[in-house]
């Protein structure tokens, strides 16, 4: 019918309908969140694999409060007046920005007037508030700077899994919109570079520093699912990972010990990192030249910072996740590419290349795009993938399989193993729509069929002709499939069979080796009835001669039936001609050599082919029943090689 699919095409639209719906079930199984660990390891993994960005140098040193420092203090929380006479110290050597990451909601005395007084004197002083929410209680920031910019909140993203691997940098407290500390201090820092929070042109919700614009995480972006994204989060790229971490302890502060360039036009962080003062995070790289993924919350912070101040001043961009529709077609596209490269996998090498090499192009069309900035999730393509080439192979194994039995049934009752064999290794070439296609073809057929059959079976009982008929026919199906033939048919007591099909010959040579196995089946089918109507005569049973007709010519070879009954045949005038040789001049040929039991005719065509192979007997022209032409034949009277051994024993037993 016009416009029609046909079956190779509806079989590809199959595949890749096949490759479209693992898709939308590995996107199903990844709404609910099932890949999510697995896709945030694989995340965690490229953020270690991608090489670390290189800092022109550092702008933040940390002053940490240790054990020691607590020991030599004699007390937690170190007092307002030691915290005070810290911040004198450092603002004599002018920072930017000074952060303490040291709560201070309540005095800690002695010395808070000193503290109290100092702190709104200076602004480039930040301190620490915390939101808090759910079961976690807010703790206020000092009181004499409660509702100005020089209060920043610490909290902190962490993901289910214990990991941190976003940044917040505003939350809408209730009554105002709060800023990160990290936030603060970037500011801080920037506006001495002229450098403010502004909109982005495109999208005003949208915060730009500089020529960077951070855009904002969504519950969705690379692997989450459904994640809470209120405030304004980024995602963090740690891309200073190699970057050495310029520290030192408060005591260093007091005694004087710090050089001036640590401290001068930089931002300096004040935090606690004694064991004692439980304040540690755990992030997906190794940061800093400790080659540490767990670091107190004052750090924390800081790669925070160093992370605004690198977009704003050094151009790098953020990692941002590609959109949701960018991600669904990614994955689909690899379902619909699995599903239609499966039906190639035909063995367990191939279906691991396929695998494993769209595995390989899958990981580095991910990593190449993390390494320029973008989040592509591995997880679902590469399941997808994987998933659709599976059923794409299990498909194709199951349909070759039913190929296989329907042309075996075809086939393996009347062909040998190899012929067998090699039927299914061209079936590319031979099937069409699951049964062989028609294909002209040069070949060589051979009919058979009993002399005297008629008058035997009014002699037996049906079941005793059954029977009498099978042990010949038994015994001529083994000789012909031995030598390489196809029976077509059975009609009674004759046998047709074909040489040279259904895989079609490319060559002179191969056409000839069928008409000579044609030949030399016939030979070895007359020898065994010799054996047979020996057996026979002892048992008491009749005996029978045979006639074979051999031609070698064009054929049209394929199928006919129907789905239910099907039979693979070849039709032509070679058939004709070689059905006509079998039956012609039933009784005008004597047999010679003590009449023979079986007379072979063999056409010109045939006979041309043989070479010297066989000692044959020219009968001259034969007009064949149906052909208006007639057709040189020849009778074959033994295989020249068997002759030769023959005579050679004769002589000597002379």
């Amino acid at each position: 019918m016009r416009g029609a699919l046909k079956t190779g095409d509806f079989s590809i639209v199959i595949r890749l309908a096949t490759g479209l719906l693992c898709g939308v079930a590995i996107l199903g199984v990844r709404g609910i969140g099932l890949l999510q660990q697995l896709e945030l390891d694989i995340y965690d993994w490229l953020l270690r694999s991608r090489p670390a960005a290189a800092v022109s140098e550092s702008r933040i040193t940390y002053i940490t409060i240790s054990e020691e420092d607590i020991r030599r203090q004699g007390r937690w929380p170190v007092t307002d007046e030691t915290l005070a006479h810290a911040l004198r110290l450092l603002l004599d050597y002018q920072p930017r920005a000074i952060g303490v990451d040291v709560y201070r909601d309540i005095e800690v005395p002695p010395g808070h007037e000193k503290l109290t007084a100092l702190l709104p004197q200076h602004p480039q002083i930040v301190m620490i508030t915390h939101l808090g929410g759910g079961t976690v209680s807010r703790i206020p920031p000092p009181s004499v700077l409660q509702g100005s910019p020089q209060v920043g909140f610490n909290d902190i993203l962490v993901d289910f899994d214990g990991i941190i691997r976003r940044g917040l940098l505003f939350q809408d407290d209730g009554d105002d919109v709060a800023y990160a500390f990290g936030l603060r201090l970037a500011m801080l820092y920037l506006a001495q570079d002229g450098i403010v929070p502004e909109q982005d042109p495109a999208v005003p919700e949208w915060i730009r520093l500089g020529r960077i614009t951070l855009r904002p995480f969504a519950s969705s972006d690379g692997s989450y699912v459904n994640a809470d994204d209120g405030g304004y989060q980024i995602l963090l790229d740690f891309g200073a990972a190699g970057q050495a971490l310029d520290t030192f302890s408060l005591t260093d502060l007091l005694e004087g010990r710090i050089e001036a360039r640590y401290l001068t036009n930089r931002i300096v962080m004040i935090g606690v990192t004694a064991e004692s003062v439980p304040d540690v995070f755990q992030i997906p790289v190794n940061y800093g030249s400790y080659g540490s993924n767990q670091f107190p919350g004052v750090i924390m912070h800081g790669i925070i910072t160093e992370q605004l101040l690198a977009a704003a001043i050094d151009g790098r961009s953020p990692l941002r996740g590609i959109s949701e529709l960018a991600e669904i077609s990614w994955t689909l596209l690899w379902g619909m590419l699995g599903g239609a490269l499966g039906s190639l996998a035909r063995s367990a090498w191939r279906f691991s290349f396929i695998v494993l090499g769209g595995l390989f192009l899958i990981t580095l069309s991910v990593v190449a795009l993390f390494f320029s900035g973008w989040w592509m999730p591995l997880g679902p393509p590469a399941s997808t993938w994987i998933i659709a080439v599976a059923i794409g192979e299990a498909s194709t194994l199951a349909r070759e399989w039913k190929d296989k039995a329907r042309l075996m049934q075809l086939f393996s009752r009347h062909v040998s193993r190899e012929v067998a064999d090699k039927i299914w290794q061209e079936r590319d070439y031979l099937l069409e729509d699951g049964r062989p296609r028609p294909q002209e073809i040069l070949g060589t057929v051979l009919f058979s069929d009993f002399k005297g059959y008629t008058k035997i079976s009014e002699q037996l009982t049906p079941q005793a002709l059954m029977d009498w008929v099978n042990s010949y026919l038994s015994a001529m199906t083994g000789i012909i499939m031995d030598h390489g033939g196809v029976i077509d048919d059975y009609a009674g007591d004759s046998i047709k069979a074909n040489f040279g099909v259904p895989i079609k010959r490319e060559t002179q040579e191969e056409v000839a080796k069928d008409a000579v196995s044609a030949v030399a089946c016939a030979l070895a089918m007359e020898e065994e009835l010799l054996l047979l109507n020996n057996h026979h005569a002892l048992n008491g049973l009749p005996t029978v001669g045979m006639r074979i007709g051999i031609h070698t010519g064009p054929l049209l070879a394929g199928c006919v039936g129907s789905a239910h009954r099907m039979k693979y045949t070849t039709v032509g005038d070679t058939v004709n001609a070689a059905a006509h040789l079998e039956s012609f001049g039933r009784e005008a040929i004597a047999e010679s050599q003590g009449r023979r039991p079986c007379r072979i005719l063999v056409s010109e065509s045939t006979a041309q082919l043989l070479g010297n192979r066989f000692q044959l007997d020219c009968i001259g022209e034969v007009h064949l029943k149906g052909k208006t032409q007639s057709m040189l034949a020849y009778r074959i009277v033994t295989e020249m090689h068997a002759q030769s051994d023959t005579s050679s024993e004769g002589a000597a037993g002379d």
